[in-house]
């Protein structure tokens, strides 16, 4: 009987299984795109995505980093990460029998933190659909809240 294969680990940190949005620009070919995290560290993570990404490429990584890897709050930031490996839709373990999506090996080379966005709903006040066949009368009272 022979024993497994002994395998390095190159990971220097602690990957987490984080199933994240990401958006996904190729600064080379100004192509843009949307995907999500299979696992997130602070030097690398692996995402599917429907961008046409080679290997070598530089490419920038949006997404809201978690408080895991931040050792603060969870924050968005933006990363400049290079393409280390690329996983074919189908190749084993490649995602789903749709055949669009691949799997993307990077390295984060580095960080941007981006200003915390405040809650859409509580700046904006919100705006009623106008139905053109109910005509509303001017209110000299405050209006009604907001009964969802």
């Amino acid at each position: 009987m022979s024993s497994p294969p002994v395998q390095l680990e190159r990971r220097v940190g602690q990957r987490f299984p984080y199933a994240l949005a990401v958006s996904v620009f190729e600064p080379s070919s100004c192509i843009t795109g949307v995907g999500f995290t299979q696992d997130l560290s602070s030097r690398g993570a692996f995402f599917f995505t429907e961008v046409p990404l080679a290997q070598g490429s530089q490419v920038e990584l949006t997404l809201q980093m978690p408080s895991e890897i931040t050792l603060g709050d969870s924050m968005p930031v933006k990363c400049r990460a290079r393409v280390l490996r690329i996983l074919k839709p189908s190749a084993p373990g490649g995602l789903g029998a749709d055949g669009k999506k691949i799997g993307v090996a990077v390295r984060l080379e580095t960080y941007e933190y981006l200003a915390i966005q405040p809650d859409f709903s509580t700046v904006h006040t919100r705006v009623s659909t106008l139905r053109p066949d109910r005509e509303e009368k001017p209110s000299q009272s405050a209006p009604a809240p907001f009964q969802g």
